[in-house]
């Protein structure tokens, strides 16, 4: 069974290209010096990784990390929501082309997902069913709010809809904190703001009755999922104790609960171990976050540190259910 790794970012040549070329296209600033890239990060310059844009060192990277297939979805900073929905767009097939074309270059080792433009959601439905027809992309990157509004917005639905009939799958990874305050000292929007997004992504799919609807579609939470697989329970309580929780569903959080995947970077083997117990192997995957420091360097040996790990655990983690979902089953 191959190790297969369904949170890795790049942010292709194609869209960096023209960044380089023209700096106010898509708002986001992109600087060479010296041979080396840099981005604009909160107001900062910061130096891009190689594994970001350079194909051949993210495989590099992957053999370091015992990791034989990688599903490449974009950097968060790169959605690119705020954008006119034309310029997004554009953005969006720059990206989509340049992950195609750095799968091509490495078909055995890596996967695509596609980016949306979701500030249009009649054009990310064009912009996906291009990809999946082209590239048989498998899954979908977006981000757990669309500039302030939740995935579970009606609005959105049709694009969900789509990517469930389509039979892909969707990987949810936050970009920017839909809860304010208290968060701007401390690297707290990172710690605090990016799990509470993903939690409040799942929150509202599952209390708003979108997931009644979606009755089949996939979605994978990263960063463990966020607060969701400690906090259902609480969830559960609300839906039967207060009217409020359940006026828009009788499903009861802990059967939708069963809806979601969720990466093991809970960069502590104890939470692994809870969120094996409670959301099962079968729903659990690895997850790198690679290049960016918050992720894992040695993904294979952060799952082996979880207490009471199985055989049949590790090999359904380190590769079934990533297979599954990408149909490779």
């Amino acid at each position: 069974m191959s190790n297969i790794d369904l949170h890795s970012h790049v942010i292709p040549p194609t869209i960096i290209a023209v960044m380089l070329r023209d700096p106010q296209r898509f708002g986001m600033k992109i600087a060479e010096r010296d041979g080396k890239l840099y981005f604009e990060r909160r107001g900062k310059l910061s130096e891009m990784e190689r594994e970001f844009h350079d194909i051949d060192a993210k495989i590099a990277a992957m053999d370091r990390m015992s990791i034989d297939i990688s599903a490449l979805s974009v950097a968060p900073p790169t959605y690119f929501y705020a954008l006119s929905p034309e310029a997004g767009l554009a953005a969006s097939r720059l990206s989509n082309d340049g992950i195609a074309q750095m799968v091509a270059k490495y078909p055995a080792r890596l996967r695509g997902m596609a980016t949306l433009p979701m500030q249009d959601p009649d054009a990310a439905i064009t912009e996906l069913e291009r990809v999946v027809k082209e590239y048989k992309f498998k899954a979908v990157e977006m981000g757990t709010s669309i500039e302030g509004e939740q995935l579970a917005h009606p609005r959105f639905r049709p694009v969900l809809k789509t990517i469930e009939q389509l039979g892909c799958f969707i990987f949810t990874h936050p970009y920017a904190c839909a809860a304010k305050g208290g968060m701007d000292d401390y690297e707290l929007f990172n710690t605090v703001g990016y799990p509470l997004d993903s939690t409040l992504m799942a929150a509202h799919l599952m209390a708003s009755g979108a997931l009644d609807e979606l009755k089949t579609l996939r979605i994978v939470i990263p960063h463990g999922g966020g607060y969701v697989p400690y906090q259902i329970g609480r969830f559960d309580r609300a839906h039967k104790n207060r009217p409020a929780a359940s006026v828009d569903t009788q499903s009861a959080p802990y059967d939708l609960f069963k809806r979601f995947y969720f990466d093991a970077l809970t960069h502590d083997p104890r939470s692994t171990r809870h969120l094996i117990n409670i959301a099962g192997a079968d729903h659990v995957v690895i997850g790198t976050d690679n290049p960016f420091n918050m992720g894992y360097e040695d993904p294979i040996a952060a799952l082996d540190a979880t207490p009471g790990l199985t055989a049949a655990e590790k090999a359904q983690i380190c590769g079934g259910t990533a297979s599954m979902l990408l149909g490779e089953d």
